[in-house]
């Protein structure tokens, strides 16, 4: 079997679905699932992890947040005790905090897959920027920075691939983006397009940014991850998922128009 923690999340329950579709029996372990599992109640992780082959690790809220390496590197060290062969860990792209937790993964004496990814771009359709643009305005502390968003359906057939065949994709460290990088106003301006709505993008400041973090009862230390990878570090695309898969990259207009076939940006969430 193989274990998807968080397997409900965005890339979690897209790994399912294409898991599900080959034949492979997998269980879903989360705070709300059938199979509970909770990186703050380590008595949650023997049963999660009893019987499986292979693990899919991502960490709530964040990889790159202190304390995240300490919790994945117990997990992945019980994983090994445990009989499990092959560990796929999601990681951040250029969050310094999140190399000692891929390290620890490694360290721990199974096979191992990470998956380092830049901004997701689902995370304006599906997560916490969502409301922003469906209400017209994604108000950030990114100034001009580009980044090469990833399409998180590129994230999965990575993650599943690495799951299904451990042998060819064993000991590889896998940096996914998107193909091209666009600054956060230039985003802003491809989802116009796509919904047919103006949403645009103002630059906050990080003082801003942390009240709205603790208004969504958010960490307000997400706001200082901000202060680091939107500095310039991740501008540059990176060929990772051709690397694994043989195929290029999903571009983030494909994804922008696939997202407002849903309506996701037609009108205002209720939030």
């Amino acid at each position: 079997m193989t274990l998807l923690i968080g397997g409900t999340g965005k890339t979690g329950r897209r790994v399912a679905d294409r898991l599900i579709q080959q034949g492979t029996d997998i269980r879903v372990a989360s705070r709300h699932s059938d199979t509970r599992f909770d990186w703050e109640d380590e008595s949650s992780w023997p049963a999660a992890l009893d019987g499986q082959r292979a693990v899919y690790i991502t960490f709530y809220p964040d990889l790159g947040l202190p304390g995240a390496a300490g919790k994945v590197g117990a997990l992945a060290d019980l994983a090994a005790t445990n009989g499990v062969e092959h560990l796929v860990l999601l990681s951040g792209r250029g969050e310094p905090v999140a190399r000692a937790a891929e390290q620890r993964v490694k360290d721990s004496g199974t096979g191992w897959t990470i998956v380092t990814c830049s901004w997701f771009a689902q995370n304006f359709s599906e997560d916490f920027l969502a409301g922003a643009a469906a209400g017209g305005d994604i108000r950030l502390p990114a100034g001009d920075v580009a980044e090469p968003f990833v399409d998180a359906d590129d994230i999965a057939d990575v993650v599943a691939a690495a799951l299904t065949d451990p042998d060819r994709h064993r000991g590889r460290h896998y940096e996914l983006t998107g193909p091209r990088a666009l600054t956060f106003a230039e985003v802003a301006a491809e989802l116009s397009r796509a919904s047919g709505r103006e949403i645009r993008y103002t630059a906050i400041s990080h003082e801003e940014y942390e009240g709205i973090l603790r208004d969504a009862g958010l960490p307000v230390e997400l706001g200082d991850m901000f202060r680091g990878i939107l500095d310039g570090r991740n501008a540059a695309p990176a060929d990772g998922v051709r690397q694994a898969l043989g195929r290029p990259a999903r571009d983030f207009a494909e994804y922008a128009a696939r997202a407002a076939e849903t309506g996701v940006w037609s009108v205002p969430q209720v939030r």
